[in-house]
């Protein structure tokens, strides 16, 4: 990869967050914006406070003997720890004295939780009126939803997007967190928050954001070819139904030989037409959009000549005369394919302490400022004496915080 243009800078460099979240979506928010140079901060609990049954994807290990754990653990990487009780006055006054200081707070509680522990955008807005201050929630902070518990599959659900997974007739087809938590959810509180810092800098004030995991999702939803006509016509799209819901044999998924998929998507005609002609199947070009019993014809036929060569064979054939196809890969075989080592998808990390990783790489390309791993995910309370002495605490007063329990270190 060609890095000439590189800077001696990163996009986010001087932008510093506090990470107030014990699950995996706000950490893979924090992530994106740690990766691309900001300072990232975990306000974690105390390490008494972790109960083991609690989400330990998005909470960092306890101990020195989690060090390995953590460093693979991508989603805290480019972060410290600092644990701290935020429901002990002491803890919150160390709390609001990092906010004077930050440019961000990502919090992920229930609605109106911080608010109680006194560290909601209101109170912290007055120490630091620049501060961007994002609540990621569920369903909100208003609604009559508000209050719900849920995970992806709830918010899917709700949002009208697990309706369209599946094919006609049939149950929805439950997929992994990637719309709700990590799209819906992580992805668009990273724009918010990046939006506000820009804006920021020309009103000199930080504001609050509301994110919704749910808004977001209807957002996703509302942009598919599915959904675009739902607000003229009113009717809500269907699952299976439309090109690219497959609903028609050049927009689908078909075994091959060896019992593995592939995918083809040859919507405009005249990749449907190259996909006939390599096939030998001349007669199938005007029989694109062939409904009913016509259509499955067409189907049948499709299936039949996709099981007489390998997933393999049927990519190299068809990506070589341009015709959209994919192989159904697993992630081993994701990052053995020489396209994604050239895109740099796995990066090798090397530690001091673990010696080296390998981790997942940066998805967006900046040519001046790329993103880059710094540093590997912390254990609890790793940088919490480093944090408390920035802050201006003395060695007394820091041993005196963690004999009282206010703050902990491994």
């Amino acid at each position: 990869m060609n890095h000439d243009n590189r800077l001696n800078t990163s996009a986010l460099q001087g932008i510093k967050v506090l990470e107030l979240a014990r699950v995996s979506p706000a950490a893979y928010c924090t992530m994106v914006l740690g990766d691309l140079g900001a300072d990232v901060l975990k306000v974690e609990a105390v390490a008494d406070e972790v109960a083991p049954a609690e989400g330990a994807s998005a909470v960092s290990p306890r101990r020195e003997e989690g060090r390995l754990q953590a460093a693979h653990y991508a989603l805290n990487r480019n972060k410290k720890s600092l644990a701290v009780d935020l429901k002990s006055p002491q803890g919150r006054q160390i709390f609001l004295k990092l906010c004077e200081v930050y440019d961000v707070v990502l919090e992920c509680f229930r609605p109106g939780a911080v608010n109680k522990l006194g560290i909601g955008y209101e109170a912290v807005s007055k120490v630091n009126p620049r501060i961007v201050y994002c609540s990621l929630s569920g369903y909100g902070q208003s609604g009559p939803y508000r209050d719900l518990s849920g995970h992806d599959i709830n918010y899917i659900a709700m949002a009208g997007a697990l309706h369209l997974m599946g094919r006609p007739g049939q149950a929805p087809v439950v997929p992994l967190n990637l719309v709700g938590d990590l799209a819906g959810g992580a992805l668009f509180a990273a724009v918010g928050i990046m939006a506000a810092l820009i804006s920021r800098n020309t009103t000199g004030r930080g504001q609050y954001i509301d994110s919704s995991f749910t808004d977001g999702v209807i957002s996703l939803v509302c942009a598919t070819p599915s959904a675009w006509d739902f607000f003229r016509s009113g009717m809500p799209p269907a699952p299976g139904v439309g090109a690219v819901a497959g609903e028609f044999p050049y927009n689908n998924v078909y075994e091959t030989k060896e019992g593995r998929y592939i995918t083809i998507a040859c919507v405009e005609p005249k990749f449907w037409g190259a996909l006939c002609e390599t096939m030998e199947r001349r007669d199938l070009v005007s029989r694109q959009n062939e409904t009913g019993k016509e259509r499955e014809e067409v189907f049948a036929i499709l299936r039949r000549m996709f099981l007489t060569r390998t997933s393999d064979d049927w990519f190299s054939l068809l990506s070589a005369r341009r015709i959209p196809v994919g192989k159904v890969n697993h992630l081993g075989e994701v990052f053995q394919d020489e396209h994604f080592r050239q895109r740099e998808m796995a990066i090798e990390v090397r530690d001091d302490r673990v010696g080296k990783i390998t981790q997942v790489g940066m998805p967006v390309k900046l040519s001046g400022t790329p993103g880059s791993v710094r540093r590997l995910s912390p254990i609890i309370g790793e940088h919490t004496k480093e944090v408390l002495a920035g802050l201006g605490y003395s060695e007394r007063e820091i041993s005196e915080l963690h004999r009282n329990g206010t703050v902990s270190s491994p």
